[in-house]
């Protein structure tokens, strides 16, 4: 084995001489020395050393090499105990490695963590003091971690305070870390101080990703909740900083506030604070933190006197001071109304249903309540007012006279009517609330002396919309105003009076239909009926439909009221005048006063010629109706035979749904007037709208018909057509779709989540037409059969029973006799569309 001690000689193994030999051809090559060592991996401690300390008397600034021996040095002692004096031949190996490698930080690294390991606190801080010292400052970061590591582990903080201290130097970005530090340890001084740096700092940018208001926050709740360990701040300055950078958190910080002299133990100091808040907070949420802060404070005091007077016994000043704290919270709980209230109004001045909650509030307390309006109308806008700001003014007034001061409430009536409000219905509803002031104190004269005033035409006219001028140059055209003057002349005022009002209404074309109609009844009551029948006229003159409709339908029944037959010339004129440019809407009404007119005082034809003009006037919905007013009449004046030529002209104009009501109608009169053949006629027409599978009831009566009126031919020819008219819609599939869709909708839509009916309806079409479509085709071939199956089920000896109740004198049928046209197949009626009845009613003239 090898030795190597001090001056002693080496001695090598066999093995070693090829190295050996290697290393003395090139003693400065790493890679010799390096697989020599290698080599000598399994070799004891003393010789593995030997080899890297002759390696680095060759290559002292090679740091592989001070590398691995360092590492190899450590590995040996690793598990002894720290006060082995091996330990301290290994620091001095390092100490000489760091004369060559200073400036490596992995040794340094090294050195510091085996310094760290060995508990020696002084010589490890001043080992990476050291290695701060050695490295440049880019390598700092890679210190600094274990450094502080280090630090933190250290029984006292000062000396991790004083670390951190000069790490913020370098890296100020982590001084929430230093602050997370100094809470753990206590300092809580210095971490607010350090905080509040951090907070003022603008550009600094938390790396746990907290805003300013959080660390603001934490800086604010660490003040309030130790203010005996907080000393070098200004803490009322510090959260009054917040409170106007912060506003939309002003509830939190003036609680904070609070907290902080209610710690302290300044509980006075902490009332004005709570008070000062509840006066400057604008939003309801900061307002309640406040008050609940403010409240639960109270409480606490109050518990916190009785707990103490519980313990100490009962004593007069004890009592006197938890009445006057009981008295203290009874008033704050008392205020809270009033506080709230003041809060919205400070939130928008402009309020008008907040101030009057407050006058509300005042109840009972006159002075108030007068301070309070007259602070509302001098603050209120009345351009920014939410709500009708000229309320405020009128509940001032009303207020005054309901205390019997009519002069006071005069007078504020008059400052209302000059502020200039942003609608001219504000400024009107104040000059009639002024005259209804008067009304209720009757003083009349001064009540349309108050509204002839308002209604004056200004020096400056403007026009009621022009928001250019003030509302006192526009509110002459005011119909409101107006309306209540022409109540009062009518009511005080004399006939010329109140018709010069009306007259002036309708020349300021303000007038609406009712103050129309409400002068002509006023003339109309004074026997001016010449002069109602203008004012009709001028009113029509200024409206359009449908606005003038109740002009026309009120004149029209108070001229034939009027004048009956007497000027039948003139009302039918003015009909016709109505009836000009008349919406078909409002048609109809006008219409069957028309009729009534020429029925009662006029010719009978002229009604007919006015009900046939409304069926073709009046919109589609209607037009029903007065087919069957117009039937009615002209069967009253005329008798039922006349009322032909308006069914027939009912069938062709109407829709398919009331065509057929028309026709049962029409054959049912036909048939009582013993018109069977009409009556047929009129069946055979109206089945080719009639669906059998949709209209039954349309067949049915069909059927009752032929067993009391036909024979046996006349029921198969109504089979044959029912059969027919079948088999065409069964080939109009988008016809049978939407039918069946109708008929399905109304029970299956009321089922459908909304919005889902449109989607589902337009499936169900689809569905239903292909079905329908395959039904067709395969029916195609079978429809002859249907026919037959008819003919040869239904024997003649039933159709002759049919035709025997019917006709129990009529012959027997032959059986011979031959069906159809002797080809044995039983003919198809083929249905026209459907159009003017007359080829259908053509041989249906009178006799």
């Amino acid at each position: 084995m090898p030795i190597f001690n001090g001056k002693q000689d080496v001695v090598f193994e066999e093995d070693d001489l090829p190295y050996e030999e290697e290393i003395i051809r090139n003693p400065y090559s790493v890679k010799c020395w390096m697989r020599y060592i290698e080599h000598k991996q399994n070799a004891p401690k003393s010789v593995l050393n030997m080899i890297y300390e002759r390696a680095l008397k060759e290559l002292p600034g090679s740091y592989k090499l001070w590398y691995n021996y360092l590492r190899e040095r450590r590995k040996q002692i690793k598990g002894k105990c720290i006060t082995d004096p091996v330990y301290e031949e290994v620091n001095n190996c390092h100490e000489r490695a760091l004369v060559f490698m200073h400036k490596m930080p992995r040794i340094w690294l090294d050195y510091c963590q085996f310094i760290v390991s060995q508990c020696k606190i002084t010589r490890s801080r001043r080992t990476f003091d050291r290695a701060l010292r050695a490295l440049p400052i880019t390598q700092h970061p890679r210190i600094w971690p274990l450094y502080l590591k280090f630090a933190r582990k250290l029984p006292l903080p000062e000396t991790a305070i004083r670390v951190y201290r000069r790490y913020l130097k370098l890296s100020p970005e982590n001084a929430e870390e230093y602050i997370d530090y100094l809470h753990s340890v206590g300092r809580l001084d210095e971490a607010a101080v350090r905080l509040a740096a951090v907070v003022n700092d603008e550009g600094f940018v938390s790396k746990e990703g907290k805003s300013n208001y959080q660390l603001w926050h934490e800086l604010c709740d660490l003040i309030s909740k130790n203010p005996d360990k907080v000393t070098s701040l200004n803490v009322g300055a510090i959260i009054r900083g917040g409170l106007t950078r912060f506003t939309d958190q002003l509830g939190r910080l003036w609680c904070s506030m609070a907290d902080y002299y209610i710690r302290s133990g300044h509980f006075e100091k902490a009332r004005d604070v709570y008070e000062e808040a509840i006066q400057t907070v604008v939003t309801v949420r900061d307002f309640t933190q406040v008050f609940d802060s403010y409240a639960q404070f109270e409480e606490s005091m109050i518990a916190a006197k009785m707990e103490t007077t519980s313990e100490m016994g009962q004593e007069d000043d004890d009592d006197i001071d938890l009445e006057l704290r009981l008295a203290r919270f009874e008033q704050l709980i008392t205020r809270r109304p009033l506080l709230l209230n003041s809060v919205l109004l400070r939130q928008n001045p402009h309020n008008v249903h907040e101030w009057h909650k407050r006058v509300k509030l005042y109840d009972g307390i006159p002075r108030q309540i007068i301070n309070t309006y007259t602070e509302a109308v001098q603050t209120v806008d009345a351009v920014k007012a939410t709500g009708k700001p000229h309320s405020l003014w009128v509940s001032f007034a009303r207020f005054y006279e309901e205390n019997e001061q009519l002069d006071d409430a005069r007078t504020i009536f008059e400052k209302a009517t000059k502020v200039n409000y942003k609608q001219v219905d504000d400024l009107a509803a104040v000059w009639c609330e002024y005259g209804e002031m008067e009304l209720r104190h009757e003083n009349y004269d001064q009540a349309l002396r108050i509204l002839r005033k308002a209604t004056a035409i200004p020096a400056r006219k403007a026009e009621y919309f022009d928001s250019s001028e003030p509302v006192q140059n526009r509110v002459y055209k005011s119909l409101k105003v107006w309306s209540m003057l022409a109540d009062l002349e009518e009511s005080l005022g004399t006939f010329q009076s109140t018709k010069s009002v009306y007259d002036r209404i309708i020349d300021l074309r303000i007038a609406t239909p009712q103050i129309i109609i409400s002068y002509a009844m006023f003339l109309e009551e004074h026997t001016y009926f010449e002069e109602s029948f203008k004012a009709y006229e001028r009113g029509i003159a200024l409206f359009r439909w449908p606005n003038v409709y109740d002009i026309w339908n009120t004149y029209l029944t108070k001229f034939i009221d009027r004048y009956g037959g007497k000027k039948l010339e003139r009302a039918r004129d003015l009909f016709e005048q109505a009836l000009d440019g008349c919406p078909p809407k409002f048609a109809k009404t006008i219409y069957l006063l028309y009729a009534k007119l020429e029925e009662e005082y006029g010719l009978a034809r002229h009604a007919m010629a006015v009900y046939e003009r409304s069926t073709q006037a009046v919109e589609t919905e209607e037009r029903h109706l007065m087919f069957n007013i117009y039937i009615k009449r002209a069967a009253e004046i005329y008798g039922v035979t006349h009322t032909r030529p308006i069914y027939q002209k009912a069938i062709e104009v109407l829709p398919d749904e009331h065509a057929r009501d028309m026709c049962l109608r029409f054959a049912d009169m036909e048939s009582k007037l013993g018109e069977i053949d009409r009556a047929r006629a009129i069946y055979s027409f109206c089945s080719q709208m009639c669906d059998p599978r949709m209209t039954a009831n349309f067949w049915q009566t069909w059927k009752e018909f032929e067993i009391r009126h036909g024979n046996e031919d006349t029921i198969r020819e109504m089979l044959r057509i029912k059969r027919s008219v079948q088999a065409t819609y069964n080939t109009q599939v988008n016809f049978m779709s939407s039918q069946m869709l109708k008929a399905t909708t109304s029970t299956t839509v009321s089922d459908l989540a909304p919005g889902q009916s449109d989607i589902d309806d337009m499936k169900m079409l689809e569905q239903k037409a292909q079905q329908l479509a395959a039904e067709a085709e395969q029916d195609k071939p079978k429809l002859k059969d249907k026919i037959l199956f008819v003919r040869s089920d239904t024997s003649r000896s039933e159709l002759a029973e049919l035709a025997k109740q019917a006709n129990p004198d009529e012959i027997d049928i032959d059986d011979d006799e031959e069906d159809g046209d002797g080809d044995g197949e039983p003919d198809e009626v083929q249905l026209e569309q459907k159009s003017v009845p007359t080829a259908v009613f053509g041989g249906l003239k009178d006799d």
